[in-house]
């Protein structure tokens, strides 16, 4: 239980917002690139180097961060977690070459891959399950606003000052943050447990490492088709590998027998298929605004930033609408209209009234922040307390490698587009058709969905005790 019982939504905030901090960073450095290339004298191609370096770090570290939690602490490991991300942002804004930037780059990815996985660990250890409904629609809040905010954010720093301030702004967040991680959550002391797997790590880490370098890739004609295929195939090599070497033993880095508990895999299965399809939509929703229709970048931010709003209405909904109709019926359901929100987002065009996109937009930012707070919480739902943090770096790896698989398939599906079409430059028609596509993968998840037990999670959602609690006298009556 929390330390402090009188102040039940304190936890998920402090941790919400070092998710925040490590969500917008992530995304807002992209927009900067252009004047960092021209300060340290780099080619902005090549200095995309320091988004790919951030994106390895997270992929190769986030499986250890299971193990390092249990042998630790949680909390304390969340703490140093931060200090380390903030270290790292404050060496990227002291950077004086392309060098430096990326092996700051490198240590914030490690800072990240402890703080975002360990930080929902502690979460899970401070809440009761009654609670996790609750407290997880405000762990959804920043992964949506991260992407939304960082190019707009990330536009007005270096305009109106320098592209250092993009990583000196996390200096106060990740210092108020280790103050109040100190101050207000509890402690669960480290264990001994089995020695770390070292030779499961080499292959998890390498085969992610390579996925996600080859997603990244997908569509960008950086590097050559035949190298992004090769770095495909030999990643799905390795992860092939570890599935074989995971299952002749225990105490592996990542537990494969989590996936026996059907609510975890069905929410890392599905929610794999229905996070591709949000990574997709970030890439293409900002490029669709400014490239299709002609956009400026603040125009672009403020109609995507309506999205947040409708995310930060879910929260207070969130409880009430799994307890009334439960995950399974919520997810298929809940699949199926996002499906259908892109559909309706691929249909705009130029002419489409903007007050009309910011609605769609913003009731479009409801329902996936309701699915991903159903996804979070059904997954650790029946998962037992011992194999807790082991859950959380599986998930999150799974996370990780969902959102750029979703990069890499906006890109391809934009690029087959003008590929089919013959053409040279995007169009509306072109991102109509890749937002069709990405439609069609975010249904595809309810396929998954649909394997659930009617009462999955019902200790959590509440759902199966409204259901069989007897009709009270005044209302049969």
């Amino acid at each position: 239980m929390p330390a402090h019982p009188a102040r039940p939504r304190l936890v998920p905030l402090i941790i919400a917002c070092a998710l925040f901090m490590e969500n917008l960073d992530s995304t807002i450095i992209a927009t900067a690139l252009p004047q960092i290339a021209r300060a340290l004298g780099e080619d902005p191609l090549h200095l995309s180097l320091a988004i790919t370096a951030y994106l390895l770090s997270l992929a190769v570290f986030i499986p250890l961060s299971g193990w390092i939690a249990d042998r630790y602490g949680a909390k304390r490991v969340f703490r140093y977690a931060i200090l380390l991300f903030t270290l790292g942002s404050a060496l990227c804004g002291l950077s004086q070459s392309m060098l430096g930037l990326v092996v700051a780059r490198v240590l914030q990815g490690l800072g990240g891959a402890m703080m975002v996985p360990v930080g929902r660990l502690v979460l899970l250890r401070n809440t009761p399950k009654a609670e996790l409904v609750a407290a997880m629609s405000w762990l959804t809040i920043p992964a949506l606003l991260g992407p939304i905010l960082g190019p707009p954010v990330g536009g007005f720093i270096v305009t109106y000052a320098s592209w250092r301030w993009i990583f000196f702004i996390n200096l106060p967040i990740g210092l108020i943050g280790f103050w109040l991680v100190t101050r207000y959550i509890d402690e669960i002391p480290g264990r001994r447990g089995a020695p770390l797997d070292w030779r499961g790590w080499l292959l998890l880490g390498s085969g992610l490492a390579l996925l996600v370098s080859g997603f990244e890739q997908l569509g960008k004609h950086i590097a050559s088709n035949v190298a992004v295929t090769a770095m495909l195939l030999l990643g799905a090599a390795l992860l092939g590998a570890y599935v074989l070497y995971a299952r002749g033993g225990r105490g592996r880095i990542l537990d494969l027998g989590l996936l026996r508990i059907p609510s975890f895999r069905t929410s890392v299965g599905g929610g794999t298929v229905y996070r591709a399809s949000i990574g997709a939509y970030t890439l293409l929703m900002p490029l669709m605004l400014q490239l299709g229709f002609g956009f400026s970048a603040a125009a672009s931010g403020t109609t995507t930033f309506v999205s947040a709003i409708g995310a930060v209405a879910m929260k207070t909904a969130a409880p009430r609408i799994v307890r009334r109709f439960g995950f399974r019926p919520l997810l298929i359901g809940d699949a199926l209209l996002s499906a259908a929100f892109v559909v309706g987002i691929g249909l705009f065009t130029a002419t489409t009234p903007r007050a009309l996109m910011l609605g769609w937009l913003l009731a479009y930012g409801f329902f996936r922040s309701l699915q991903f707070t159903c996804i979070n919480t059904l997954g650790f739902a029946d998962v037992p307390e011992t194999r807790m943090s082991q859950a959380t770096s599986f998930s999150s790896t799974a996370q990780q490698l969902a959102l750029s698989l979703g990069v890499g398939l906006g890109s391809q599906l934009l690029n087959s587009s003008l590929a089919l079409r013959g053409g040279l430059v995007l169009e509306t028609i072109d991102f109509r058709h890749a937002f069709f596509g990405v439609a069609l993968v975010c249904a595809a998840s309810a396929l998954s969905f649909r394997r659930l037990h009617a009462d999955a999670g019902s200790a959590v959602s509440g759902h199966a005790r409204v259901a069989a609690e007897p009709e009270p006298a005044e209302q049969r009556n």
